[in-house]
């Protein structure tokens, strides 16, 4: 079944309030071997101008896949999540995630094609702070695959 081509320029109601934990922000890059002690210890981010623990570039990963959900779940699209694969990631940062920081995202679809017998879906998700601050955009792309 195609995806419902409709979809592109929809926007989703923003998600609940992240809460950026240091601990989390140790955790993730421990997880993907982000050594660099700004993203561990609070010292080290203060000494190069950040309040607090920096997040690595990826992180946002933890909040826009929370969004995508919103799409993902959406039965109007006919997403067959069972079929799906991630085809790109990007970022555009405004300043850096650190702890401390209450995030919100809106996940917006801004292209839905169907090529060689696939649809692709792109998103872009906006985090901001609860204050409307802007602090990066996302892009995804999934790629659902045409059966066989």
């Amino acid at each position: 079944m195609s995806l419902d081509h409709s979809f592109v320029g929809r926007s989703y109601p923003p998600t609940a309030p992240y809460q950026v934990g240091r601990e989390k922000i140790r955790e993730f890059a421990t997880a993907i071997g982000a050594t660099d002690p700004a993203h561990h210890d609070p010292e080290a981010a203060r000494a190069l101008g950040h309040p607090d623990v920096v997040a690595p570039p990826t992180f946002p990963m933890v909040l826009t896949m929370a969004a995508n959900r919103q799409l993902i779940e959406d039965p109007d699209l006919g997403l067959d999540y069972s079929r799906v694969v991630h085809g790109d990631q990007r970022f555009a940062y405004t300043r850096p995630v650190v702890a401390g920081d209450e995030l919100v995202c809106v996940n917006t679809v801004e292209d839905v094609t169907s090529r060689g017998g696939h649809d692709f879906v792109t998103t872009r998700t906006d985090v901001n702070t609860t204050a409307g601050e802007p602090v990066v955009t996302a892009w995804m792309k999934l790629v659902v695959r045409g059966e066989a």
